[in-house]
């Protein structure tokens, strides 16, 4: 059996809001390959396969495009994510196919998207 509560119910007076909080919110960021002479297409193509999941003939453009203005934004995301994939980039190590030793991962960068 429901017992009936003595205290009544209390309704925001009409036209009152609960005061609101201040919420902000992060700017994005832009994920951006930065160009070098020593990654070859195909490992940038395979790269951004794994990393961010393009298609190899996305991947494809954005390897033209690095090479040919020496950066291409990959994604614009929140900071957080931007970090990360970031991250994955300078760790996914050198290029196998580049015919001699390469020195490492390619360089990624960040920046506040404008």
């Amino acid at each position: 059996m429901i017992k009936a509560s003595s205290t009544p119910l209390s309704y925001p007076a009409k036209g009152k809001t609960a005061p609101k909080e201040d919420i902000r919110i992060q700017p994005p960021y832009n994920v951006i390959l930065l160009n070098d002479d020593d990654h070859t297409y195909r490992y940038v193509i395979e790269m951004l396969q794994a990393i961010f999941g393009f298609p190899p003939e996305k991947g494809f453009l954005m390897a033209q495009e690095v090479d040919k203005s020496g950066r291409v934004i990959l994604l614009t995301t929140s900071k957080e994510h931007a970090e990360l994939k970031q991250d994955q980039v300078h760790a996914y190590g050198p290029d196998p196919y580049l015919g001699r030793p390469c020195p490492g991962s390619m360089t990624c960068v960040i920046e506040p998207a404008q």
